[in-house]
């Protein structure tokens, strides 16, 4: 089987993250080859450093996690990022503005955030454990059309994350017109590997090397 590697955004959001630990992230997703990592924004001139000629993404999170920022605040973080190194951003959505259905307030915080990228890759949260599947849907739709790269399932910092449910339905939903990320709560092999199969094009955890010794073992047998 392929190398999961190339899936996986190698993820430290914890409140306690210091410099060393990021750099140690850092060197974790060159030796094994993980698509990005996923980094407070104070930490992104730290990995872009650490990063600087590799094919490993810098990546950080915008308006997180409770996504309720305001647009310019996030605009002016994201710009931030982005001028600091930062080559994937991962924003929450106005969930209070999405579940009142009030989508065009959600619509106009994404498109603005999506324009301060400049042209890099933003992931959107929306936070799933909170929404019915018809919001979700709606959401889908609304990602693809303002022309966003992912549709991505929670922060982790939320009562539930990622369920495969969850991830069969984005991706039905997307049709191929955006991809999907899940995150929160996948902490081993059989967990990753149930996300990819149902339909995730990255998988964002905290446990990216342990995954990988654990796929290494069952290659092995």
């Amino acid at each position: 089987m392929e190398s999961p590697a190339c899936f996986i955004d190698h993820t430290l959001l914890r409140a306690d993250a210091t410099s060393a630990q990021i750099q140690q992230l850092c060197r974790d997703a060159q030796d094994w080859g993980f698509a990005s990592v996923c980094i407070p924004p104070r930490f992104v001139s730290v990995a872009a450093a650490c990063l600087q000629g590799t094919k490993v993404a810098v990546g950080t999170v915008v308006g997180f996690p409770l996504g309720y920022d305001v647009t310019a605040t996030k605009c002016a973080a994201t710009a931030q990022a982005v001028a600091a190194g930062a080559r994937e951003i991962d924003m929450v959505i106005p969930l209070g503005a999405a579940m009142e259905g009030r989508l065009d307030v959600v619509r106009e915080d994404v498109c603005r955030v999506l324009d301060s990228a400049c042209g890099h890759t933003l992931k959107v949260i929306i936070e799933c454990c909170y929404l019915d599947n018809a919001l979700k849907e709606q959401l889908v739709e609304l990602l693809a059309d303002a022309g966003v790269a992912y549709v991505k399932t929670s922060t982790g910092f939320a009562r539930a994350g990622a369920t495969v449910e969850d991830i069969r339905l984005l991706h039905r939903a997307a049709q191929g017109r955006l991809k999907v990320k899940a995150a929160g709560g996948i902490r081993d092999w059989e967990s990753c590997r149930a996300m990819l199969e149902a339909g995730a094009h990255r998988v964002g955890t905290s446990n990216g090397v342990e995954i990988m010794h654990q796929w290494q073992r069952e290659q092995a047998r």
